[in-house]
């Protein structure tokens, strides 16, 4: 990613193209090939482009650890 600014993460709507649901796609043994670093990468490109300025702030906490009293 080589800019935090979300208006600079721009998607090229020319590149996409339709098919139908049941259609196999290349697009899952491309993205096996690619690294667990590359994919988290993209995850985050894809958040910024949906959540634009909200990205700052933390990822919300879903668990607590709490200590259990003895019986």
């Amino acid at each position: 990613m080589t800019s935090n600014s979300p208006s600079a993460l721009k998607i090229d709507k020319t590149a996409f193209s339709t098919v139908p649901l049941g259609d196999e796609s290349d697009e899952r043994v491309y993205w096996c090939s690619r690294s667990p670093h590359e994919r988290l990468r993209h995850v985050e490109v894809l958040r910024r482009i949906n959540y634009g300025d909200r990205t700052a702030a933390r990822l919300q906490r879903v668990l607590e650890i709490v200590k259990l009293s003895q019986l």
